[in-house]
Order: structure tokens, then C-alpha cells, then sequence
């Protein structure tokens, strides 16, 4: 690498004007493969596979295409890579630099990141939120420190930087070649460490007594409920032509029937992804004097699968309603969760509130959910238990509709036929 970049033996460099900014000491991919070829007296596609293997490991880097890791023979623009940033450094690649790097860069593209870029950010953000006020505020600094560069110095490293982490963090479907690289050493202790993992995919976690006993009572739960398993009440609108299966499962009937009330004991989540008994349980919820708890959480479900365009509407009208001193809806949750969920809401993101979210859900299944059950137990005069109806079975028809067809022509009379 020092010999490719002497200024008298090297590769050719000059500046090149690329966009609006000047980029100092330029080379073309078919310059650097000229110069491998005569300095290691190779083929030219030999030159052409060192030179991309240059690209990939990060020591060149591209200045239009940046994701492409290859080197092109041609007029396309390259240049060398800082040695701070190669690979031979061994620099550790932590989780918090690239955080850093990716919130500078959504700073100074204003939100607008690719898509690769953007899935990495959220996916941080979710993850290191405990500490992502260190990580903005870091961010901010370098960025101010950046905008004292001249242009062209700072043109340079934000593509230094940028070709850094598309090396050590490549987008989706790219290969990453720093990693997975297999060793010629025959030691078996080098070897170990990559067939283990493969070994511990075989070794199951739990216990299969635990397992099979999971299984054995989720099946004689729901097995009333499969109508695989179990006669379909009043009938299988599919065989018998009758719709009555499907008005009495509406999603919003006014009675529902005695194995959907049922089927809501199973969990809470099982009820609150029943539109009919999501309203019973807010009917339930207003009598607790608790209706805020769903409120608040049907607001975050709306916050996560909601429009990005809408995010920071939805987030600032969940804290006015739910989070802020004297909201009309104020919830119940302690201090510490409260205090995570105001400091990421300056930041709103689709998982900000996931902390409050699950507070309120464990909250509602422990308590709210609890005293349900036992209501639904002890009180059978519960007003969804007592409107219930139980379907009377309907006999199948698919006998009477068969002797009432009549013989039509074989395929085979008909094709003869339609030939001659």
C-alpha cells in the first residue's frame, strides 16, 4: 500500500471534482490495476481480482458507488483508504461507535438515511436507549467539530468513515467480508470454536418433559376450539352452505357465542386480539375506574404500526394525554420507566414507549385481567357470560346435494369430441 500511493512509483492521483466538492489525490480503477499488473508482472485479470480484494478488505474505497466493493477497470473513481481505518489496525468494532456514526449522519442528512442505514438505526436505538442521550450528544459534538474542517477535508472523511463502516457493517444482503474467513492452520483447537456453535444448535435448551407437557396442555385447552379436531357448531359453513358460523363470529356481534367467551381465558392476549372482547374489557376497565391502562396501550400499538409521517404527531399526543403532569389520562407506572419514556419522546422512534407499553400490559394482565377471570368464575350473571349463546349443530346436507346431481359426460367423450 505505500508503494501503490508513492507520489513518483504509484499509482497517478490528482484531484477530481466530484459533485460540488474537490476531492484531493483521485485514482481510477484502470490506473491501480495497470500498476499491479506491471509491479507483480501478473495477467490483467489477476491485477483486476487483487485490486478488488484491495476494495473489499477496505483499504481502497469508491467515491461514487460506495456499496459496490469491487474495483472496475476503467475510468471509476477510487482512493486510498487512511491507515487509521484498516483492517490491520485490529480496531474492535463496537456497536456504540456505529451508533455514533449513524446518528451524525442522520444529523446531517436531516432524518433522511438509506434504507439499510435506517433499519440499523432503530434497531440501536431500541436497543442502547438507556444510554442514547450519550450517543446523541456525542454524535452532535463531532458533527460540530466536522463543520470546522474546510470542505474538502471534511468531503474526505465522511467518505473515509463511510467506506470504514460499509466494510465492518455492510447493508443487507451484502457479503461481509471481514468475517467468516476460514483458517488453513490444521490446529484442532482453531477449528473448535467454529464447529461448537454448530453442535449447540442440536442441544435443546429445555427440557423435553417441559416441552411435551406445554404442548400436551395447549391441545386439551384448545381442542374444543380446532375445528379440526372438534365438530364445527351449528355447522361447517363450507360443506353445509349455511353462513350462520360466520354471523355469529363477527368481529363486533352483538352475543357473542359461549367458546368465544371461553376461548378469552385462555390469555389476555387472546382477548384483547378479539375486537368484541377488547370492548368488554374496556366496559370492564370503566367500572375499575382504569380505562386509561387501554387507552394508553391500543395508543402505543397505533405509535408502532402507524405512518412514519405521523409519528411525532401520535408521540407528542400520547404524552399531552397520558404521560404529562395533570393529562387528563394520566397512567399509573413508576418513576423510572416514566423517566425513560420522557427522555426517548424527544427522540420519538415507533419503539419509544415500549417500556410504558409493557409496564401497563403486565400490569393489566396481573390485576385487571385477574379479576376478570374471577368474575367470569364466580358470577355467572357477567354480562358477556350471560348473553352467550351455545349453537345448536346443523345436519350436512352434502348427501341430499349429491343424489340430486346429475351424470354429466366423461372428460374423455367430451375431449374426443371437441378433437374430431
Amino acid at each position: 500500500m505505500l508503494e501503490m500511493q508513492d507520489p513518483k512509483t504509484g499509482v497517478k492521483s490528482q484531484p477530481q471534482k466530484l459533485v460540488i466538492t474537490t476531492i484531493p489525490h483521485a485514482i481510477t480503477g484502470e490506473d491501480v490495476v495497470t500498476w499491479l499488473a506491471n509491479r507483480y508482472t501478473i495477467e490483467a485479470e489477476e491485477a483486476w481480482a487483487l485490486g478488488t480484494m484491495l476494495v473489499a478488505f477496505g483499504y481502497i474505497y469508491p467515491l461514487q458507488d460506495h456499496k459496490r466493493l469491487v474495483i472496475k477497470p476503467d475510468t471509476a473513481l477510487y482512493r486510498f483508504q487512511t491507515p487509521y481505518f484498516w483492517p490491520a489496525q485490529q480496531w474492535p468494532v463496537e456497536d456504540t461507535d456505529y451508533a455514533i456514526y449513524l446518528a451524525k449522519r442522520n444529523i446531517r442528512k436531516k432524518g433522511v438515511l438509506e434504507m439499510h442505514e435506517q433499519e440499523q438505526y432503530n434497531g440501536l436505538h431500541k436497543w442502547m436507549n438507556h444510554k442514547w442521550d450519550f450517543i446523541v450528544m456525542q454524535a452532535k459534538e463531532q458533527y460540530r467539530a466536522g463543520k470546522e474542517r474546510k470542505k474538502p477535508d471534511r468531503a474526505v472523511f465522511d467518505c473515509q468513515e463511510r467506506a470504514y463502516w460499509v466494510v465492518h457493517r455492510p447493508p443487507v444482503r451484502h457479503t461481509h467480508t471481514l468475517q467468516g474467513i476460514p483458517s488453513r492452520s490444521p490446529n484442532i483447537s482453531v477449528k473448535n470454536p467454529t464447529i461448537k456453535p454448530c453442535i449447540y444448535f442440536d442441544w435443546p435448551r429445555v427440557k423435553s418433559s417441559v416441552s411435551i407437557g406445554a404442548l400436551v396442555k395447549y391441545s386439551v385447552t384448545c381442542n374444543k376450539h380446532d375445528p379440526f379436531l372438534a365438530p364445527c357448531l351449528p355447522s361447517n359453513p363450507w360443506v353445509t352452505d349455511d353462513v350462520t358460523y360466520w354471523l355469529l363470529n363477527m368481529a363486533n356481534v352483538d352475543i357473542p357465542t359461549k367458546m368465544r367467551v371461553e376461548r378469552w381465558t385462555f390469555s389476555f392476549g387472546e382477548l384483547l386480539s378479539d375486537p368484541r372482547g377488547r370492548d368488554d374489557f374496556r366496559l370492564f376497565l370503566k367500572k375499575e375506574f382504569s380505562g386509561e391502562n387501554l387507552a394508553f396501550w391500543e395508543a402505543c400499538e397505533d405509535l408502532k404500526w402507524g405512518t412514519a409521517a405521523t409519528m411525532n404527531e401520535k408521540a407528542q399526543q400520547v404524552y399531552k394525554t397520558f404521560l404529562a403532569r395533570g393529562a387528563p389520562r394520566w397512567i399509573n407506572i413508576d418513576g423510572k420507566t416514566m423517566e425513560v419514556t420522557v427522555k426517548g419522546l424527544k427522540h420519538p422512534h415507533r419503539y419509544v414507549l415500549d417500556a410504558a407499553q409493557t409496564h401497563i400490559f403486565m400490569l393489566m394482565k396481573k390485576v385487571s385481567f385477574t379479576t376478570l377471570i374471577l368474575l367470569a368464575l364466580l358470577c355467572p350473571s357477567w354480562r358477556p357470560m350471560r348473553g352467550s349463546v351455545v349453537p345448536a349443530s346443523v345436519p350436512s346436507s352434502s348427501a341430499s346435494r349429491r343424489r340430486r346431481r346429475e351424470p354429466g359426460w366423461p372428460p374423455v367423450a367430451l375431449w374426443t369430441s371437441h378433437r374430431s
